[in-house]
């Protein structure tokens, strides 16, 4: 699951329609999760939703529009664990699009154990990032708990003994793009013809 839905207010422009040299960032993360294996991909759009599926190339993924985006990340992750209808799958890896600097060797690393009763984090000098891993029998307690900008720390929080911490520092850049500063550094731009949120 690709959450790519907020609004980026401190980024001049959402970040779905962040665009890394000609492409966006979006086809980026598609191509990422491909690479590392994932049989579906579900996108979550949200802020700027029809300019996105413009821009970007969603063929090869489920594409959900939250239309309640601007209540945060949790509202978010809601609307990507309610696509997930087919009950042969076990464990959904949750990535936001802003990490530029992430890795399908990070994502493997993550999915490793992809089981009904899994929660797996990737971490980054010790702390706790994307990608994460949901077993399925943990989703109904991650949607209820979801909520505004904190995502699924509630939940996490809540079943920190089970949860499995996977350090990527070796084979990914955690970072999440959520300055200029940060879209400088990445080389990533908003294409000039985007227009409102």
């Amino acid at each position: 699951m690709i959450i790519a839905a907020g609004g980026g207010r401190r980024l001049g422009g959402p970040e779905a329609l962040l665009h890394q040299g000609e492409r966006p960032l979006v086809d980026r993360m598609i191509d990422t999760m491909t690479e590392a294996g994932c049989d579906q991909i579900v996108v979550v759009l949200g802020a700027a939703a029809d300019q996105v599926r413009q821009t970007a190339d969603l063929s090869r993924a489920t594409v959900v529009v939250n239309r309640a985006w601007g209540t945060g990340v949790g509202s978010s992750i809601r609307a990507g664990l309610a696509a997930l209808t087919d009950e042969a799958v076990e464990a959904v890896v949750v990535v936001p699009v802003d990490m530029p600097g992430l890795t399908p060797t990070a994502v493997r690393r993550v999915v490793a154990l992809p089981f009904p009763d899994v929660l797996v984090c990737a971490t980054y000098d010790g702390l706790r990032g994307y990608p994460m891993l949901f077993g399925r029998r943990h989703w109904p307690g991650i949607a209820t708990l979801a909520s505004a900008d904190v995502g699924a720390r509630p939940y996490l929080l809540a079943h920190k003994e089970q949860i499995v911490d996977i350090a990527c520092d070796a084979v990914a850049d955690g970072s999440r793009v959520d300055s200029p500063e940060l879209m400088a550094l990445y080389g990533l731009t908003v294409p000039p013809q985007r227009v409102g949120v």
